[in-house]
């Protein structure tokens, strides 16, 4: 061989010897960000999410870190949830995967059911399933909600009217003998 080709052929091996660990690690990593409950002694592939379960972000520009935990939308954020049937659309968007909270900033419309909000900026609390909405400067939060119409329902019909002194009521058997 000459001389050359041999020591590009080693540089080439000492690369591979140098970068393949860091690949794999990578890899491991990279797996367990995204499900934080597999461990990396797990032999097992994690169980296939069910679509309907899952939560679809799509953006002009995506950065997850690893050691955070917090995955970083930006640009054109659309946010897609079947399981709570909520539709998100904002300018940035945070996931902190490890504190169970979502937050959006930027002209952020949410949509749930029928009924809305819009914000500067809006926090949503997964597992309590609770938004928390604050203005941009010199401006409201703005919410429009689906409100039932009772006059339609006849759950209320067999309600009694209160009474503030209610009758007492003779007892069905007579009290024991002392």
């Amino acid at each position: 061989m000459y001389p050359t080709k041999l020591l590009n052929l080693t540089i080439l091996r000492l690369l591979i010897a140098l970068l393949l660990p860091s690949a794999i690690g990578g890899a491991i990593v990279a797996e367990n960000f995204f499900n934080p409950s597999v461990s990396k002694a797990q032999s097992t592939p994690p169980a296939k999410q069910d679509p309907a379960t899952a939560m679809t972000v799509r953006s002009d520009i995506q950065e997850a870190d690893a050691n955070t935990g917090i995955i970083t939308a930006r640009g054109n954020v659309q946010i897609n949830y079947p399981a709570r049937n909520i539709q998100a659309t904002a300018a940035q968007a945070q996931y902190f995967s490890r504190e169970g909270r979502i937050v959006l900033s930027g002209d952020v419309y949410i949509l749930q059911e029928g009924s809305s909000i819009r914000g500067e900026t809006v926090t949503y609390l997964i597992e309590e399933g609770r938004f928390v909405a604050l203005p941009g400067g010199g401006q409201q939060v703005e919410s429009t909600y689906i409100v039932p119409d009772d006059s339609t329902s006849t759950k209320n019909a067999a309600v009694e009217p209160f009474n503030p002194k209610p009758a007492f009521k003779n007892p069905f058997s007579a009290p024991p003998a002392p």
